[in-house]
């Protein structure tokens, strides 16, 4: 079997007005994704995601050229050479870095979901893992910077459909970002774990203000205080109190969580597979993270192929952490491009699907229906 083509296609949708989500990165006014079909000579077709990388036409453009010029007639089962070929030619030397990770991401899920379907075994059976729950928490665009009692309201209705666990924006400031996090832990209890993502948005001294009430708080994590590169910050951090810090949906590859890893600042280690190089790369990272007993726990992206991915590979390592569970209120990625993703249980897991590969049909006709939006994400 050969690969005979390699096809990107960039989709955005409008997020209507009124579901505005406002975040630290900051206020979300459309979506966008980057779509892979890769076809075979044998009739297979697999799909993956690319992250868009906030300029989805440049990533699609990358796929639809060079990267298809280095994949085609390769065959599609081997993955690992595959990989080896496109690092070495687009991010090892002279490359596009950042832009071919998340563009050999894509390749690689489609890759895998061709795998699983000559194979005619789920992903995560290849991966050589289980039909197991995976607890997940409810995030996403959601949960963002707004009124307390309106945030603690939004939390509990997610406890209400089965999470049992929630992740909060914060990065606006020490005392609202309190407040905010005391008002959802009044409202939900005890027994449900708040975790907190300040998107790279807090200094030093934000942290060192935040850490003693989100520990009283019983925060289990602080994601991304600072950007991905000040690994000094994050080391110093980790001295402020004892909320473990969460990072790696920024960092690309295991060559850069290796650094990550190595440096014993982060605990929760979350890489994106349509960021840090795929199904093939993430489940190397997995295993990094392994030998350092931290907990695998991707961040998730777009649609539902990524979602879908994500659940077979927590399926398969050792080391499974949480499901990042997209509550967003309008998000047809998630539920129409591939049918609906993912059901949280009445003991808040999700477990991997059990078709072929992905295990998903993805609806042409919906992806034809929302070409390429140009303009910001947020604003």
């Amino acid at each position: 079997m050969r690969i005979t083509e390699v096809t990107a296609v960039p989709v955005s949708f409008r997020v209507p007005e009124g579901k505005n989500v406002r975040l630290g990165i900051g206020r979300a006014v459309k979506r966008d994704a980057v779509l892979v079909r890769v076809s075979t000579d044998e009739g297979i077709t697999g799909w993956g995601e690319a992250h868009h990388g906030r300029c989805p036409g440049a990533i699609a453009k990358l796929i639809d050229t060079t990267m298809q010029e280095l994949v085609l007639g390769a065959d599609p089962l081997d993955s690992n050479g595959v990989w080896s070929k496109v690092h070495r030619m687009q991010l090892a030397s002279h490359g596009m870095g950042a832009a071919a990770a998340m563009a050999l991401s894509a390749i690689d899920i489609a890759l895998w979901d061709i795998r699983g379907k000559a194979a005619g075994l789920p992903i995560y059976r290849l991966l050589g893992g289980g039909k197991r729950p995976t607890p997940a928490y409810a995030g996403g665009i959601s949960l963002g910077w707004q009124a307390p009692a309106s945030l603690a309201e939004e939390a509990a209705s997610y406890v209400s459909r089965g999470y049992r666990a929630l992740k909060l924006r914060v990065g606006e400031s020490p005392g609202i970002d309190i407040a905010r996090v005391r008002a959802v832990r009044e409202a939900v209890g005890d027994d449900v774990e708040i975790l907190v993502d300040a998107n790279t948005g807090y200094s030093l001294d934000d942290v060192r203000r935040v850490m003693p009430a989100y520990e009283e708080l019983g925060v289990a994590w602080l994601e991304e205080p600072f950007p991905p590169q000040d690994y000094r910050d994050y080391k110093l951090a980790m001295g402020y109190g004892r909320v473990p810090l969460a990072a790696g949906e920024n960092h690309f590859t295991r060559f850069e969580f290796t650094r990550m890893i190595e440096d014993g600042a982060v605990r929760y280690a979350q890489p994106d597979l349509s960021k840090a190089g795929g199904i093939t790369e993430c489940a190397r990272i997995a295993t990094l993270c392994s030998a350092w007993r931290m907990s695998f726990n991707p961040h998730t992206s777009a649609t539902g192929i990524n979602m879908v991915a994500s659940i077979h590979m927590l399926s398969a390592v050792d080391n499974p952490g949480y499901f990042e569970g997209d509550v967003a209120h309008h998000n047809p990625f998630r539920d129409e491009i591939c049918g609906l993703s993912y059901n949280v249980d009445v003991d808040g897991c999700v477990s991997p699907m059990d078709g072929p590969g992905l295990g998903v049909e993805v609806d042409e006709d919906f992806i034809a229906a929302h070409p390429l939006i140009e303009g910001p994400c947020y604003v």
